[in-house]
């Protein structure tokens, strides 16, 4: 929007004349916490009858929670199959069971196979045995045999609980005294060992070593966007194409986006980078910079019209003249191409990814950054769309630093072979963003037209809008040494006066060689473009983000691209800068 100028001192500019005069002459591992024999895990886990399976594969049996106390008291109510009065195992209740441990020839050496004498679910009941290895007599599931009011259990049933106690007598004093444990005995190929569980009172209660109880602990690290420079490109772009199918018809065409991204791939400048997706710029986004009639004109197509109020739409879109090109496809002029399903998307993409790159910047989420897209927008203005551009990019990202990001002070230096006509129209007369433009102008003759060194700004806006007008045509054409000396005594000094908070830049690279006459024709070399990235980066606490406009010959716009990535990156560029 258009307000009074703030109060404070603006930079002064130096007028029709002292430009004209200044350019007169531009040619210048983890360990299981497990003892010998079985652990307090171990213990807890088949002491317990209640199941907790979040914890083990879906082949096991699922751990139990343990009900296990130091004392070993465990208490549940005696099934029918166990009753005192028909059970012949029960005996009359009198003082504690005296737990007997059997001899290791009887049921073999303490270790991880002694944990097999308990009564696991699903294993078959076989009748007692005294002697035997392993006791099975007991109903499945159940461990009530092992409860005092049931009274002791014989030795066949007492000699696991035995076995058990013993054990559990053992870990705890050897986690008491912090003595080391044992290695952890071998598992079966295709089985993890058991894991603590923290439930159990008896390996709560006790204080786990310092360096194992870190071990335990495993933090999840959620990933940090890094501080980089910042890519944003996306594949909606591509589908905005004449329906004749012929790119050699169209300079403007998927092909160009498409070849800069596969060059910073094949550079190894993406890995470096942060990639961003992008967005599709809303249409309230939109209208900040240009009328409704032309967002609606330019922002929708017949799928996403049915949202909108047809009664206005359908009296707008009455409106619009298209023209046959001679390709045989339809454009709005006879330079921009029109795809009724898929350009206005791809237009609203490129505004919205360029503002989403700006705002990370302008945030310091992001060092800096490049936008890939397409179609360009700096010839669009707030009615019209013109000069392969739909929609204002670069204009929407600054007014929207403006509107949501309270910015300021907005630098955009455009440097484009053609003059970004529609941006500088809607920043005429904001004192609050600076625009910069070096193009092509030869006393208006060369497309659009407009850009003359004397185009100033207007009311509060005066003084902040600077032309680079190159005149004489192409004898010789305009290179390195006239950019970097416009740059040395024009860009840079009254950028440095406005000290912004935030630079764009409408990135176009048709004055780069390769450009024939019609397109651009100037010699502008690809490190020179690295060399003005590197330049505008001591600006705004090197808060820069560039967005691609025109450049059209495949080579010269990857070559450049690849300049001024790595510029922002913070490779070093050479150049001969004249003195």
């Amino acid at each position: 929007m258009f307000g009074a100028p703030q109060s404070r001192e603006e930079p002064a500019h130096p007028g029709r004349a002292g430009w004209e005069g200044a350019l007169a002459s531009p040619r210048r591992s983890l360990e299981p916490l497990e003892p010998e024999g079985p652990s307090p895990a171990m213990l807890s886990t088949f002491l317990s009858p209640v199941a907790s399976a979040s914890l083990d594969p879906p082949e096991h049996f699922p751990l139990r929670k343990t009900a296990s106390e130091p004392n070993l008291k465990v208490r549940c109510k005696p099934r029918k199959c166990l009753d005192r009065r028909k059970n012949p195992l029960t005996r009359k209740e009198s003082a504690p069971p005296s737990l007997k441990r059997r001899p290791p020839e009887a049921i073999g050496e303490e270790g991880p196979g002694s944990l097999c004498h308990l009564c696991v679910p699903g294993v078959a009941v076989s009748p007692p045995c005294a002697r035997g290895p392993c006791v099975t007599s007991v109903c499945p599931g159940s461990l009530c045999h092992l409860s005092g009011d049931a009274g002791p259990a014989p030795d066949a049933v007492l000699c696991p609980q035995a076995l058990l106690w013993d054990s559990f007598q053992r870990v705890q004093q050897q986690l008491l005294k912090r003595q080391p444990l044992a290695d952890p005995p071998v598992v079966p190929p295709g089985h993890r060992p058991l894991s603590r569980a923290q439930s159990s009172p008896a390996t709560a209660s006790a204080s786990l070593p310092a360096q194992d109880t870190k071990a335990l602990a495993l933090p999840v690290q959620e990933p940090q966007p890094h501080f980089t420079t910042g890519l944003v490109y996306d594949s909606v772009m591509l589908k905005h194409q004449c329906s004749c199918g012929d790119n050699s018809n169209h300079p403007e065409h998927a092909g160009r986006i498409q070849s800069i991204w596969s060059r910073l791939q094949e550079r190894g400048l993406r890995s470096r980078c942060e990639c961003l997706r992008g967005r599709k710029a809303t249409l309230e986004e939109l209208q900040c910079v240009h009328s409704e009639r032309h967002v609606l004109l330019y922002g929708t197509n017949p799928l996403n019209r049915l949202k909108l109020d047809n009664g206005k739409l359908a009296g707008i879109l009455s409106q619009r003249t298209f023209v046959m090109l001679p390709c045989g496809g339809v454009g709005v002029d006879s330079d921009t191409i029109w795809n009724e399903l898929h350009s206005s998307n791809a237009a609203r993409w490129a505004a919205g990814s360029v503002t989403e790159l700006a705002f990370k910047v302008a945030t310091r989420e992001l060092k800096n950054g490049f936008a890939v897209v397409r179609p360009p927008g700096h010839h669009a203005d707030p009615s019209t769309a013109m000069g392969f551009c739909f929609f204002n990019s670069v204009a929407i990202a600054a007014r929207q630093l403006q509107q949501k990001g309270k910015l300021s002070k907005i630098l955009i230096v455009d440097w484009d072979v053609h003059h970004g006509n529609g941006t500088q129209q809607i920043f005429y007369r904001d004192p609050e963003v600076l625009y910069i433009s070096l193009h092509r102008h030869d006393d208006g003759n060369f497309f659009p037209g407009s850009g003359a060194a004397d185009e100033v700004g207007a009311g509060p806006g005066e003084g902040f809008n600077v032309n680079v007008a190159w005149a004489g045509g192409l004898d010789p054409p305009m290179g390195d040494p006239e950019y970097l000396a416009a740059f040395r005594t024009v860009v840079m000094p009254i950028a440095q006066e406005f000290c912004p908070d935030v630079v764009l830049v409408s990135a176009g690279f048709d004055a780069a060689e390769g450009h024939p006459p019609p397109l651009g024709g100037y010699k502008v070399s690809a490190k020179c473009f690295g060399y003005m990235t590197k330049q505008l980066m001591s600006l705004a606490g090197g808060a820069v983000v560039l967005a691609l406009e025109g450049g059209h010959d495949l080579t010269a716009i990857c070559d450049a691209s690849e300049a001024c990535v790595s510029a922002l990156l913070g490779h070093e560029v050479r150049a001969s800068v004249p003195q």
